[in-house]
């Protein structure tokens, strides 16, 4: 079979402008080396670096910092966190444990992927808002399509304990004011009035500040994957130093099974 001509072309040869490491020489990031030009960078900017190809300013980082100081619960009953916690319980490795718990954060409903649909919907309704529409117009198009306004609601409890914090990290750096943090805000007052409960949660200031930064929905995604890791360490660390099978063990007769009932088999 005839190969097509783009494998052709990477075949042993692979072009890039993101880097590479010349051993024994030099490391390059983004075309600057890592090792002289971007000595200086700490770790979140380098990170931020590597996906936008931007450089953030030392507020902008304090922010962004804060955003994943916030995320980081370490409560074993958290649905990564108990990843990570069973992991420690059944004495696997922390590598394991942190890169199955980063795993299921991708959930359908909290996590990181209404992440990226709170940042897509709050750029959308900019837009439309910008061209002369109406945002109750917007946000009611949004419904009636059958579609969530993610960032607002919040299961087990109305109000989020994290906006607080980000608020006043927020004006700390003079970045509380962005158009998308107040246009988040101005949804929630919509929201409220169509649903008394739909508060909004910080799923959509963290996506509006993002949005005010120049981030793409995709760019905050990638931005945002590790944003729990600092709470899933110490569960793992909790569930190791304690006997082996210990986290939350239930006994078989309080399991409620309501499946098909007990059968012999001939």
């Amino acid at each position: 079979m005839e190969m097509q001509p783009r494998l052709l072309e990477s075949e042993d040869h692979w072009v890039t402008h993101m880097g590479a490491w010349f051993p024994g020489k030099r490391v390059v990031f983004r075309g600057h080396d890592l090792h002289i030009d971007l000595a200086d960078m700490d770790w979140m900017a380098l990170y931020l670096y590597g996906i936008t190809g931007r450089k953030f300013t030392e507020s902008q980082l304090k922010v962004l910092n804060a955003i994943w100081t916030s995320t980081s619960f370490p409560d074993p009953r958290l649905w990564n966190n108990r990843v990570s916690a069973l992991a420690g319980t059944a004495r696997s490795t922390g590598a394991l444990a942190i890169g199955a718990s980063i795993a299921v954060s991708e959930a359908g409903i909290y996590g990181l992927r209404p992440l990226i649909r709170a940042i897509d919907f709050l750029l959308r309704a900019s837009k439309a808002v910008t061209s002369g529409i109406q945002l109750s117009e917007v946000i009611q198009e949004e419904i009636n399509s059958g579609h969530y306004i993610y960032g607002y609601g919040r299961p087990i409890t109305l109000l989020d304990e994290r906006i607080p914090y980000m608020i006043k990290i927020m004006e700390r750096y003079g970045m509380s004011m962005g158009r998308h943090v107040r246009l988040a805000f101005e949804v929630e007052k919509f929201l409220l009035t169509y649903r008394n409960n739909l508060h909004i949660n910080a799923a959509a200031v963290y996506a509006a500040l993002a949005a005010d930064l120049m981030m793409n929905p995709r760019e905050f995604y990638l931005f945002m994957v590790p944003c729990f890791m600092a709470g899933m360490l110490p569960c793992l660390m909790d569930t190791s130093l304690k006997s082996e099978g210990s986290f939350l063990p239930l006994r078989c007769e309080r399991i409620l099974y309501e499946g098909i009932a007990r059968r012999t088999w001939d």
